[in-house]
């Protein structure tokens, strides 16, 4: 099974961060009012030790959003694979929950892709793969997150080539 581009590690850095953003902002609701009373029992209710202790939340709350942010990222990554078989595409995927995915090369409809921002910074093209019957989910049945443009190219020439001669078959 072949692994994504390395400048993967950076798309999924940035939803790690927006992940840990989220899930602390709503943490610390509890945290900071908590971290505030046994500050101000503690310490007397020095204000220039409240501010000090707000100041270290803060820290603390964005070293924790990047720890977060770069363990989400490289798990991620080492546990997203793809492989091109004779008769469909198979993805594995996940870090808590698996996922495996087999894309039957028959019910491909569509090969586009794409390159963000973050894509073309970083060297890498996301490959969707369009199939008959998957509808509403935000990405394509057979989504492959970053592929080097060479690689994206190939794929999709080879899925194209698989329809050319499905269609052809058919008749028409």
């Amino acid at each position: 099974m072949e692994q994504l581009h390395p400048g993967a590690k950076w798309s999924f850095r940035i939803q790690g961060y927006f992940g840990a953003i989220f899930l602390l902002f709503f943490l610390s609701w509890f945290i900071f009012p908590i971290m505030a009373v046994i500050g101000g029992v503690l310490l007397g209710g020095n204000v220039g030790t409240m501010v000090a202790i707000f100041f270290i939340g803060i820290v603390a709350y964005i070293a924790l959003i990047i720890i977060i942010a770069e363990i989400y990222a490289r798990m991620a990554y080492n546990r997203w694979f793809y492989e091109f078989t004779h008769t469909n595409l198979k993805i594995e995927r996940g870090i808590i929950w698996k996922r495996y995915s087999n894309v039957p090369y028959e019910r491909v409809q569509n090969v586009d892709i794409q390159r963000g921002i973050i894509a073309r910074i970083c060297g890498f093209s996301s490959v969707m793969i369009q199939t008959a019957g998957f509808s509403g989910a935000a990405h394509a049945e057979g989504y492959i997150p970053a592929v080097t443009p060479e690689a994206a190219e190939k794929i999709r020439d080879f899925l194209m080539k698989k329809i050319v001669r499905k269609g052809s078959r058919d008749g028409i």
